[in-house]
């Protein structure tokens, strides 16, 4: 469920009408609901309240996914840590008032920089997806005088049957160490100093519309749970990453949150451990859309091109991944059409849908892609000199910008043309 609703033939985010918001700060721009924030957070947090060791896991948000800092305020005053993989990530979250210790650090291409950022912020644990990286990590605390907590991050070799470019957790995927040396690689890392290495983690992909995938995928992670502890080792800690889907079309039905705790209480009833979990998307993508204006309507040999003025720039799924985003008038005519919707950006690639059923718009008429709240202006660029996305965060009948457009001027402020050119 969201807050994007359409009332007397508007649609609103929570109480404010669109073309309010596109009147006041311009187009494109992203929008999120607080109240979808609230709801969704809510939602998952109740359906994995009580598990594991100590009742309440810890749910991390995936910062990646949305990392504006109103958002992540929201998410924060809901409870929520963060789950991080760049030094910028963890200042955001801190910056948001994430507590230190509700902070995760993963990703495989961590710096010294950023080992040492998070060993002098105090987070919470740093998932370690490499030998490498364990023997860099214990070196650097060591040095500092400081013990960093971490996990193990395990790759289990499981297809989460999402789109190659997003699955993690198969074995010729970047991440994490395979299954079948962790037992020996946390043998090694387990014994240096400098290293609390507590526990094991996982994540095997994103946009997961199945729970088989990630049972099989727990399932796995339980039996190495009970070799480790055989070897002596105390596992303490297990952060079962995020994944789940969201309905980005309406014949998608993916796993309810309640659905997923069921399953994640099932297999992890004697682990004995305390749980972390990272969603991103499903907190976070319906809570948003990006409204756009629509340039002009060109003529096509079977279709015609709604141009909007959104692009590849600034929501680049669609063009990655082949992503589905839905496409709505805000003041809809009740006439529907067929069209290919594009943006203006010098690329082929820069095509939202083609021969897609919509509402009929012509020039100047605002639309939206819907589900746009996750892995949209995080992933904007400057491509064609277009600048940077505005985002606009709703609460009720009021409405704030949460990022300024940085228009192509500013941006060329920031290069420099050295003095043997001039």
């Amino acid at each position: 469920m969201d807050h994007f609703e359409t009332i007397d033939g508007v649609l609103h985010a929570e109480n404010v009408p669109l073309p309010a918001i596109a009147e006041a700060v311009g187009t494109p721009v992203y929008v999120y609901s607080r109240a979808t924030l609230e709801r969704h957070a809510q939602v998952f947090s109740a359906a994995l309240d009580g598990l594991g060791k100590g009742g309440t896991p810890l749910i991390a948000f995936a910062v990646k996914s949305n990392p504006n800092i109103a958002v992540l305020k929201v998410l924060q005053r809901q409870g929520f840590g963060a789950d991080v993989v760049s030094g910028g990530e963890l200042r955001r979250a801190l910056f948001a008032g994430i507590e230190p210790g509700k902070i995760v650090f993963s990703g495989v291409g961590k710096t010294r920089a950023e080992l040492e950022l998070g060993l002098t912020e105090k987070i919470g644990q740093f998932n370690i997806e490499s030998l490498e990286e364990g023997r860099e990590l214990a070196e650097v605390a060591y040095a500092m005088g400081l013990q960093g907590q971490a996990a193990l991050r395990i790759n289990p070799d499981v297809d989460a049957g999402t789109h190659d470019k997003i699955s993690t957790g198969k074995a010729d995927n970047k991440f994490g160490v395979p299954l079948v040396r962790a037992v020996d690689a946390f043998a090694e890392l387990a014994g240096l100093p400098g290293l609390n290495l507590r526990g094991v983690a996982l994540h095997i992909g994103s946009q997961l519309l199945d729970l088989d995938p990630l049972e099989t995928a727990f399932s796995k992670v339980g039996a190495l749970i009970g070799d480790l502890r055989d070897a002596g080792h105390t596992i303490t800690h297990v952060d079962l990453g995020g994944g789940l889907g969201v309905p980005y079309q309406a014949h998608e039905n993916p796993p309810s949150p309640a659905d997923y705790g069921a399953m994640v209480a099932r297999v992890t009833d004697r682990w004995d451990v305390q749980l972390t979990f990272e969603p991103g998307r499903v907190i976070a993508g319906n809570a948003g859309v990006l409204l756009t204006r629509v340039v002009r309507v060109k003529h096509g040999v079977r279709d015609p091109f709604v141009i909007v003025d959104a692009a590849m720039n600034d929501l680049a799924r669609p063009a990655l991944y082949g992503a589905y985003h839905g496409f709505d008038a805000v003041e809809p005519s009740g006439e529907r059409t067929t069209a290919n919707i594009v943006g203006p950006i010098c690329e082929t690639g820069d095509t939202f849908a083609m021969g897609r059923e919509c509402d009929t718009l012509v020039a100047g008429e605002l639309a939206v892609f819907r589900t746009a709240g996750a892995y949209g202006a995080t992933m904007a660029s400057s491509y064609n000199s277009r600048g940077f996305v505005a985002e606009v965060l709703v609460d009720g009948d009021q409405f704030a910008i949460v990022a300024d457009r940085i228009d192509a001027g500013a941006i060329m402020d920031a290069e420099r043309v050295p003095e043997w050119l001039e």
